[in-house]
Protein backbone atom coordinates (compact mmCIF):
# COMPACT_ATOMS: atom_id res chain seq x y z
CA UNK A 1 0.00 0.00 0.00
CA UNK A 2 1.13 3.53 -0.99
CA UNK A 3 0.07 6.11 1.57
CA UNK A 4 0.65 9.94 1.49
CA UNK A 5 0.40 11.93 4.11
CA UNK A 6 -0.08 16.21 3.56
CA UNK A 7 1.35 18.14 6.22
CA UNK A 8 1.62 21.84 6.40
CA UNK A 9 5.55 21.77 5.50
CA UNK A 10 7.27 18.48 5.80
CA UNK A 11 10.52 21.09 7.23
CA UNK A 12 8.40 21.85 10.12
CA UNK A 13 7.36 18.23 11.18
CA UNK A 14 8.36 17.20 14.75
CA UNK A 15 9.36 13.57 15.46
CA UNK A 16 6.43 13.35 18.16
CA UNK A 17 3.38 14.41 15.88
CA UNK A 18 0.84 12.05 14.89
CA UNK A 19 1.48 12.22 11.47
CA UNK A 20 5.32 10.89 12.05
CA UNK A 21 3.89 8.17 13.85
CA UNK A 22 1.52 6.71 11.60
CA UNK A 23 4.28 6.99 8.60
CA UNK A 24 7.05 4.98 10.63
CA UNK A 25 3.81 2.63 11.62
CA UNK A 26 2.69 2.19 8.00
CA UNK A 27 6.22 1.51 7.38
CA UNK A 28 6.87 -0.96 9.79
CA UNK A 29 3.97 -3.07 8.39
CA UNK A 30 5.39 -2.95 4.86
CA UNK A 31 3.83 -0.43 3.39
CA UNK A 32 5.40 2.96 1.74
CA UNK A 33 5.12 6.32 3.49
CA UNK A 34 5.66 9.44 1.70
CA UNK A 35 5.59 12.82 3.23
CA UNK A 36 4.14 16.49 1.16
CA UNK A 37 3.77 19.54 2.27
CA UNK A 38 0.31 21.76 0.93
CA UNK A 39 2.80 23.54 -0.99
CA UNK A 40 4.39 20.35 -3.27
CA UNK A 41 0.96 19.83 -4.63
CA UNK A 42 0.75 20.54 -8.64
CA UNK A 43 -2.27 20.37 -11.13
CA UNK A 44 -0.69 19.38 -13.97
CA UNK A 45 -2.10 20.37 -17.85
CA UNK A 46 -3.01 16.96 -18.29
CA UNK A 47 -5.56 17.10 -15.55
CA UNK A 48 -3.02 14.67 -13.24
CA UNK A 49 -2.20 15.71 -9.81
CA UNK A 50 1.64 15.21 -9.18
CA UNK A 51 3.72 16.24 -5.58
CA UNK A 52 6.90 16.65 -4.40
CA UNK A 53 7.18 14.03 -1.79
CA UNK A 54 9.47 12.67 0.37
CA UNK A 55 9.89 9.07 2.52
CA UNK A 56 12.78 7.63 5.14
CA UNK A 57 14.73 5.12 3.00
CA UNK A 58 16.11 2.98 5.98
CA UNK A 59 14.68 -0.70 5.85
CA UNK A 60 13.42 -0.64 9.18
CA UNK A 61 12.99 2.06 12.49
CA UNK A 62 12.60 2.18 16.16
CA UNK A 63 12.90 5.55 16.79
CA UNK A 64 10.41 8.42 15.53
CA UNK A 65 13.55 10.84 15.53
CA UNK A 66 15.50 9.01 13.87
CA UNK A 67 12.82 8.15 11.27
CA UNK A 68 11.88 12.16 10.85
CA UNK A 69 15.35 13.10 10.08
CA UNK A 70 15.86 10.52 7.33
CA UNK A 71 12.58 11.83 6.04
CA UNK A 72 14.01 15.57 6.12
CA UNK A 73 16.89 14.86 4.85
CA UNK A 74 18.09 17.38 2.15
CA UNK A 75 17.84 16.35 -1.72
CA UNK A 76 15.82 13.14 -1.70
CA UNK A 77 12.66 14.72 -2.98
CA UNK A 78 10.52 12.81 -5.53
CA UNK A 79 8.19 14.15 -8.19
CA UNK A 80 5.25 11.29 -7.93
CA UNK A 81 1.62 11.61 -9.38
CA UNK A 82 -0.90 11.16 -6.31
CA UNK A 83 -2.68 8.77 -8.50
CA UNK A 84 -0.10 6.15 -7.96
CA UNK A 85 -1.17 6.28 -4.35
CA UNK A 86 -3.56 4.06 -2.51
CA UNK A 87 -4.42 6.60 0.69
CA UNK A 88 -3.87 10.10 1.13
CA UNK A 89 -4.28 11.30 4.70
CA UNK A 90 -4.98 15.07 5.11
CA UNK A 91 -3.40 16.17 8.08
CA UNK A 92 -2.34 20.12 7.47
CA UNK A 93 -3.69 22.02 10.49
CA UNK A 94 -5.35 25.33 8.89
CA UNK A 95 -4.98 26.93 12.11
CA UNK A 96 -1.53 26.96 11.77
CA UNK A 97 -1.19 28.11 7.91
CA UNK A 98 -3.82 30.97 8.69
CA UNK A 99 -1.63 34.01 8.56
CA UNK A 100 1.88 32.93 7.10
CA UNK A 101 -0.08 31.25 4.36
CA UNK A 102 -3.63 31.89 4.56
CA UNK A 103 -4.32 30.06 0.82
CA UNK A 104 -3.25 26.61 2.06
CA UNK A 105 -6.15 24.89 4.06
CA UNK A 106 -8.84 25.47 1.20
CA UNK A 107 -5.77 24.40 -1.54
CA UNK A 108 -5.54 20.88 0.68
CA UNK A 109 -9.07 20.27 -0.05
CA UNK A 110 -9.30 21.27 -3.41
CA UNK A 111 -6.45 19.09 -3.98
CA UNK A 112 -7.95 16.57 -2.02
CA UNK A 113 -11.08 16.98 -3.82
CA UNK A 114 -9.92 16.30 -7.22
CA UNK A 115 -7.37 13.18 -5.86
CA UNK A 116 -9.97 11.45 -4.80
CA UNK A 117 -12.25 11.71 -8.08
CA UNK A 118 -9.45 9.63 -9.35
CA UNK A 119 -10.17 6.60 -7.31
CA UNK A 120 -7.78 7.40 -4.37
CA UNK A 121 -8.71 6.90 -1.10
CA UNK A 122 -8.57 10.44 0.59
CA UNK A 123 -9.21 11.13 4.16
CA UNK A 124 -11.10 12.40 6.13
CA UNK A 125 -13.39 13.31 2.71
CA UNK A 126 -12.16 16.56 1.94
CA UNK A 127 -15.90 17.70 0.38
CA UNK A 128 -16.73 17.58 3.97
CA UNK A 129 -13.40 19.01 5.38
CA UNK A 130 -14.34 22.01 3.72
CA UNK A 131 -17.33 22.60 5.49
CA UNK A 132 -15.38 21.98 8.54
CA UNK A 133 -12.45 25.46 7.55
CA UNK A 134 -13.68 26.98 10.69
CA UNK A 135 -15.80 26.35 14.39
CA UNK A 136 -19.53 26.96 12.68
CA UNK A 137 -18.69 22.95 11.94
CA UNK A 138 -18.76 22.53 15.47
CA UNK A 139 -22.61 23.82 15.62
CA UNK A 140 -23.95 21.11 13.17
CA UNK A 141 -23.32 18.29 15.52
CA UNK A 142 -26.84 17.99 17.75
CA UNK A 143 -27.11 20.47 20.47
CA UNK A 144 -27.22 18.05 23.53
CA UNK A 145 -23.71 17.13 23.38
CA UNK A 146 -22.72 21.51 22.80
CA UNK A 147 -22.48 23.77 25.78
CA UNK A 148 -24.53 26.81 24.94
CA UNK A 149 -22.84 28.71 22.35
CA UNK A 150 -23.40 32.12 20.34
CA UNK A 151 -21.28 33.23 17.32
CA UNK A 152 -21.22 37.05 16.41
CA UNK A 153 -19.46 40.25 15.66
CA UNK A 154 -22.33 42.22 17.70
CA UNK A 155 -20.42 43.32 20.63
CA UNK A 156 -24.03 44.15 22.55
CA UNK A 157 -25.00 40.67 21.90
CA UNK A 158 -22.30 38.88 22.97
CA UNK A 159 -22.64 41.19 25.97
CA UNK A 160 -26.33 40.29 26.76
CA UNK A 161 -25.31 36.47 25.94
CA UNK A 162 -22.43 36.46 28.73
CA UNK A 163 -24.86 38.04 31.05
CA UNK A 164 -27.50 35.20 30.69
CA UNK A 165 -24.43 32.93 31.35
CA UNK A 166 -24.03 34.90 35.10
CA UNK A 167 -21.47 37.01 33.48
CA UNK A 168 -18.84 34.23 33.21
CA UNK A 169 -18.24 33.06 29.32
CA UNK A 170 -15.50 31.77 27.19
CA UNK A 171 -14.74 34.02 24.20
CA UNK A 172 -12.39 32.86 20.76
CA UNK A 173 -11.94 32.99 17.29
CA UNK A 174 -14.00 31.47 15.33
CA UNK A 175 -11.14 30.47 12.72
CA UNK A 176 -8.08 28.93 14.24
CA UNK A 177 -7.36 26.04 17.04
CA UNK A 178 -4.68 25.57 19.39
CA UNK A 179 -6.10 27.14 21.85
CA UNK A 180 -5.09 30.75 20.07
CA UNK A 181 -6.61 33.48 21.36
CA UNK A 182 -8.83 32.04 23.99
CA UNK A 183 -10.22 33.87 26.82
CA UNK A 184 -12.00 33.35 30.03
CA UNK A 185 -14.44 36.54 30.74
CA UNK A 186 -15.55 37.28 34.59
CA UNK A 187 -17.61 40.11 34.90
CA UNK A 188 -16.32 39.98 38.53
CA UNK A 189 -12.60 39.86 37.43
CA UNK A 190 -12.24 41.05 34.04
CA UNK A 191 -14.42 43.84 33.05
CA UNK A 192 -13.01 44.66 29.97
CA UNK A 193 -15.16 42.46 27.80
CA UNK A 194 -15.38 44.85 25.39
CA UNK A 195 -11.98 45.30 24.69
CA UNK A 196 -11.81 41.62 24.52
CA UNK A 197 -14.53 41.36 22.48
CA UNK A 198 -12.78 43.84 19.97
CA UNK A 199 -9.95 42.18 19.90
CA UNK A 200 -11.15 39.49 18.57
CA UNK A 201 -13.59 40.56 15.96
CA UNK A 202 -10.52 42.25 14.59
CA UNK A 203 -10.26 39.34 12.50
CA UNK A 204 -13.48 37.81 12.20
CA UNK A 205 -16.18 36.42 14.39
CA UNK A 206 -16.28 35.34 17.75
CA UNK A 207 -17.37 32.74 19.39
CA UNK A 208 -18.46 33.09 22.95
CA UNK A 209 -19.46 29.74 24.47
CA UNK A 210 -20.77 28.74 27.91
CA UNK A 211 -18.26 27.94 30.61
CA UNK A 212 -18.47 24.64 32.06
CA UNK A 213 -16.82 24.44 35.73
CA UNK A 214 -15.26 20.97 35.06
CA UNK A 215 -12.90 22.51 32.54
CA UNK A 216 -11.00 23.37 35.45
CA UNK A 217 -10.02 19.71 35.11
CA UNK A 218 -8.92 20.28 31.61
CA UNK A 219 -10.60 18.29 28.70
CA UNK A 220 -10.14 14.86 27.63
CA UNK A 221 -8.92 14.04 23.92
CA UNK A 222 -10.63 10.77 22.40
CA UNK A 223 -9.87 9.41 18.93
CA UNK A 224 -13.13 8.10 17.49
CA UNK A 225 -12.49 6.39 13.59
CA UNK A 226 -15.22 5.12 11.40
CA UNK A 227 -17.60 7.18 14.16
CA UNK A 228 -16.52 4.58 17.05
CA UNK A 229 -14.03 5.00 20.24
CA UNK A 230 -10.64 3.88 18.55
CA UNK A 231 -10.03 1.08 21.10
CA UNK A 232 -7.71 -1.57 21.35
CA UNK A 233 -6.68 -4.58 24.00
CA UNK A 234 -9.24 -3.21 26.79
CA UNK A 235 -8.14 0.29 26.53
CA UNK A 236 -9.93 4.17 24.57
CA UNK A 237 -7.05 5.95 22.59
CA UNK A 238 -7.97 8.78 24.97
CA UNK A 239 -5.81 11.02 27.49
CA UNK A 240 -7.08 14.30 29.87
CA UNK A 241 -5.27 17.13 29.14
CA UNK A 242 -4.41 19.58 31.69
CA UNK A 243 -3.62 23.16 31.66
CA UNK A 244 -0.29 25.00 32.71
CA UNK A 245 -0.89 26.73 36.10
CA UNK A 246 -3.85 29.33 35.55
CA UNK A 247 -3.77 28.88 32.23
CA UNK A 248 -7.45 28.04 30.55
CA UNK A 249 -5.97 26.25 27.65
CA UNK A 250 -5.04 22.67 27.96
CA UNK A 251 -4.10 22.27 24.59
CA UNK A 252 -0.60 20.69 24.53
CA UNK A 253 0.49 23.39 21.85
CA UNK A 254 -0.34 25.62 24.19
CA UNK A 255 1.76 23.80 27.19
CA UNK A 256 -1.06 21.42 28.62
CA UNK A 257 0.15 18.05 30.26
CA UNK A 258 -0.91 15.12 29.32
CA UNK A 259 -2.73 12.40 32.08
CA UNK A 260 -4.62 9.26 32.16
CA UNK A 261 -8.39 9.72 31.50
CA UNK A 262 -11.31 7.96 33.10
CA UNK A 263 -13.45 7.13 30.31
CA UNK A 264 -17.25 7.72 31.94
CA UNK A 265 -20.33 6.33 30.09
CA UNK A 266 -21.33 9.95 29.14
CA UNK A 267 -18.42 10.41 27.21
CA UNK A 268 -19.30 6.86 25.16
CA UNK A 269 -22.75 8.46 25.03
CA UNK A 270 -21.42 11.59 23.80
CA UNK A 271 -19.83 9.23 21.04
CA UNK A 272 -22.89 7.30 20.14
CA UNK A 273 -24.86 10.90 19.31
CA UNK A 274 -22.27 12.15 17.18
CA UNK A 275 -21.53 9.45 15.04
CA UNK A 276 -23.86 9.29 12.34
CA UNK A 277 -23.02 12.69 11.86
CA UNK A 278 -19.63 11.98 11.53
CA UNK A 279 -20.08 8.76 9.51
CA UNK A 280 -22.64 10.87 7.06
CA UNK A 281 -19.07 13.11 6.41
CA UNK A 282 -16.57 10.63 6.01
CA UNK A 283 -14.13 11.57 8.98
CA UNK A 284 -12.68 8.74 9.11
CA UNK A 285 -10.33 9.33 12.07
CA UNK A 286 -10.94 12.64 14.24
CA UNK A 287 -10.42 14.20 17.87
CA UNK A 288 -12.90 14.75 20.38
CA UNK A 289 -12.42 16.96 22.75
CA UNK A 290 -14.96 16.63 25.81
CA UNK A 291 -15.45 18.08 28.71
CA UNK A 292 -18.05 16.23 31.36
CA UNK A 293 -20.61 15.14 29.16
CA UNK A 294 -20.27 18.34 26.42
CA UNK A 295 -18.10 18.67 23.54
CA UNK A 296 -15.98 21.12 22.97
CA UNK A 297 -14.26 20.33 19.86
CA UNK A 298 -14.27 18.29 16.76
CA UNK A 299 -10.55 18.01 15.49
CA UNK A 300 -11.41 16.64 11.99
CA UNK A 301 -8.04 18.03 10.07
CA UNK A 302 -5.10 16.20 12.14
CA UNK A 303 -6.02 15.32 15.47
CA UNK A 304 -2.91 15.12 17.42
CA UNK A 305 -1.57 12.69 21.13
CA UNK A 306 -1.41 9.17 19.70
CA UNK A 307 1.96 9.37 21.56
CA UNK A 308 0.27 10.61 24.69
CA UNK A 309 -2.86 8.04 24.65
CA UNK A 310 0.15 5.25 24.54
CA UNK A 311 2.06 6.66 26.77
CA UNK A 312 -1.18 7.00 29.10
CA UNK A 313 -2.34 3.03 28.42
CA UNK A 314 0.58 1.35 27.43
CA UNK A 315 -1.44 1.00 24.05
CA UNK A 316 -0.02 1.88 20.27
CA UNK A 317 -3.11 2.33 18.30
CA UNK A 318 -1.19 3.55 15.16
CA UNK A 319 -1.41 0.00 13.62
CA UNK A 320 -4.92 -0.27 14.01
CA UNK A 321 -5.63 2.87 11.67
CA UNK A 322 -2.87 1.55 9.33
CA UNK A 323 -4.47 -1.55 9.22
CA UNK A 324 -8.50 -0.06 8.90
CA UNK A 325 -6.94 1.62 5.99
CA UNK A 326 -5.38 -1.62 4.04
CA UNK A 327 -9.09 -2.96 4.65
CA UNK A 328 -10.36 0.29 3.14
CA UNK A 329 -7.90 -0.24 -0.03
CA UNK A 330 -9.00 -3.81 -0.08
CA UNK A 331 -12.76 -2.61 -0.33
CA UNK A 332 -12.21 -0.25 -3.07
CA UNK A 333 -10.28 -3.09 -5.47
CA UNK A 334 -13.73 -5.17 -5.00
CA UNK A 335 -16.27 -2.12 -5.15
CA UNK A 336 -14.88 0.64 -7.05
CA UNK A 337 -18.29 2.47 -7.54
CA UNK A 338 -18.45 3.40 -3.37
CA UNK A 339 -17.76 7.27 -3.38
CA UNK A 340 -14.49 8.30 -1.26
CA UNK A 341 -17.16 9.89 1.41
CA UNK A 342 -18.55 6.45 2.03
CA UNK A 343 -15.66 4.57 1.72
CA UNK A 344 -13.97 6.44 4.44
CA UNK A 345 -16.08 5.63 7.08
CA UNK A 346 -17.50 2.02 6.37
Amino acid sequence: MKIGFVVNDVATEKPVYTTNRLAMTAKQLGHEAWFMGVGDLSYQPDGSISTKARRASGKSYRSLERHLADVQKPDIEELIGLAEFDVVMLRNDPADDAESAPWAPNAAVAFGQVVAALGVLVVNDPTCLANALSKAYFQHFPQIVRPRTLISRDADLIDEFVSDLGGRAVLKPLQGSGGSGVFLVDRKESPNLNQIIEAISRDGYVVAQEYLPEAKNGDVRFFVMNGRPLESKGAYAAFRRVSAGTDLRSNMSAGGSAKAAKVTDEMLELIDIVRPKLVADGMFLVGLDIVGDKLMEVNVFSPGGLGSAKGMTDVDFAPIIIEELERKVNIRRHHPEIDNRTLATT
